[in-house]
């Protein structure tokens, strides 16, 4: 095992976290009419199900153990969250959706940064591309919300959208992986 608890934690939760955000993908893609929607929602949906699998992987490797208390906490969430996707309209499931992937980035930078003060680089470029595709999803998200005049009023109220982000990855100006531990020291970045 690890010799870090914060890190063993958080692959714990990211791997129980990944079943909760596939099962609320289920019940977005389920809940919208668009079909190019549908089949965006869907593709993350598989995304998050191939990042639990890589969590698993990196777990097995260090004898971490799946919590039972986060597979439930986590299950129950992802189930309620797929259910309220035909209650809450359009709008809220978009956006809490891209609020969400926007913390979920740094969830991964974080475990390089862990891994790397246990002077452990070989899990470098699944963490990177994990993240990298948590900010394209939440870019997905936004992109899909960011006229809608509710927008403004939940970025006041959930510090989320156009104005600032939970991470300080851009897609445009990407640092490369030997590079990328240095985003999301500070989880919070202003744009």
């Amino acid at each position: 095992m690890l010799a870090h608890p914060e890190l063993v934690d958080l692959l714990k939760r990211a791997y129980s976290a990944e079943k909760a955000a596939a099962f609320a993908y289920i019940g977005h893609a389920a809940s919208v009419k668009n079909q190019e929607e549908k089949k965006a929602i869907r593709q993350i949906e598989i995304d998050e199900w191939n990042h639990r699998a890589e969590v698993l992987k990196i777990m097995q490797q260090y004898n971490i153990p799946i919590s039972k208390y986060y597979e439930v906490k986590f299950h129950i969430i992802g189930k309620i969250i797929s259910g309220s996707c035909f209650v809450i309209g359009w709008f809220m499931p978009f956006y809490f959706a891209g609020r969400l992937e926007s913390g979920n980035v740094c969830e991964y930078f974080r475990m390089m940064q862990f891994f790397h003060s246990l002077h452990i680089h070989e899990h470098d470029e699944i963490l990177y591309e994990m993240g990298i595709k948590e900010k394209e999803h939440e870019v997905y998200f936004l992109n899909q919300i960011k006229n809608n005049k509710l927008l403004p009023f939940f970025e006041k109220l959930f510090s989320w959208g156009k104005k600032g982000t939970f991470n300080d990855v851009d897609l445009d100006k990407k640092y490369p992986v030997n590079q990328s531990a240095s985003y999301c020291k500070s989880n919070r970045k202003n744009t």
